[in-house]
């Protein structure tokens, strides 16, 4: 029996073509298939750049049956590719039920890094970058949505989502009654044309949104600020002991040793401890 061939996780340009790298494109032109969310709208792409690879569909509603198929295409030898719309392919995107499937079938996969709306919104943004945490697309539903961001109240690392424009407006607007004065950052349209950001409480920046429609079209990276935490509300002695064990334990091992001795909030006593290790407490 022949040995597998591999599966190649490709990420393509979120706008720019221009970002997608020369392995990349050595990459979708050497294998036997590329797998596409939408084949239409990476004809496209694959066109631009001269590429006559074969093409086959994979999405939300085929994925269980393609998985089968392209391991099985995989085990005969054929390379494959798997590329989204746009950017890395899984991220909010289809691929997780053909990459699971082809780790217990012994393929090898090999991830190609390149274009992420999530990150490069995130590197540009001014916020917090050293934790963040990356949620997706916000639930529909107002209710839930409304459910979701109170989850982010003590949150004290930054909060990372991605929104559809007839929902943008809808999910700043929640963001204002739930998360109050919070500061916010909007990215639309990143690497192409019209890329903006624009930043401020969510009332200002659905202010902004709702002023001109042509703002409300686009994709969308919506950023939360971390919570402040009042290190003043934090006894002295827990901030000294926290001091002390950080000296000899991980931060994050730290605070919990800390919570739990003095009944604390451990995000607090980790934010606190990064804001003593940066000078800001």
């Amino acid at each position: 029996m022949s040995e597998p061939a591999t599966l190649y996780i490709v990420p393509t340009p979120i706008g720019n073509l221009e970002d997608i790298s020369p392995r990349a494109l050595d990459t979708l032109a050497s294998v036997a298939w590329i797998a596409a969310e939408d084949t239409r709208h990476s004809a496209r792409l694959l066109q631009h750049f001269s590429i006559s690879t074969r093409t086959l569909s994979l999405h939300e509603h085929n994925e269980d049956k393609r998985a089968a198929m392209l391991c099985h295409r995989l085990l005969s030898g054929d390379d494959v590719a798997l590329i989204s719309d746009a950017g890395t392919p899984l991220i909010s995107d289809p691929g997780f039920v053909l990459v699971r499937r082809c780790r217990e079938e012994g393929i090898p996969v090999i991830a190609l890094p390149g274009p992420c709306a999530a990150i490069t919104a995130l590197s540009a943004s001014g916020l917090p970058t050293d934790r963040f945490i990356f949620e997706g697309f916000l639930p529909v539903k107002s209710q839930a949505r409304s459910n979701m961001l109170s989850s982010l109240a003590e949150r004290t690392c930054t909060s990372v989502f991605y929104e559809a424009p007839r929902r943008i407006v809808d999910t700043v607007r929640d963001m204002q009654r739930v998360l109050k004065e919070r500061q916010i950052v909007v990215a639309k349209e990143i690497s192409k044309a019209f890329e903006t950001y624009i930043s401020g409480t969510p009332q200002e920046v659905g202010d902004w949104l709702e002023a001109e429609a042509v703002r409300q079209k686009g994709e969308f990276v919506v950023m939360v600020s971390p919570a402040v935490v009042d290190v003043s509300a934090i006894p002295p002695e827990a901030m000294t002991l926290l001091t002390t064990l950080s000296e000899h334990l991980p931060l994050k091992k730290a605070a919990a040793v800390v919570a739990t001795h003095y009944n604390l909030k451990k995000n607090a006593l980790y934010q606190a401890g990064l804001d003593l290790k940066s000078g800001l407490a």
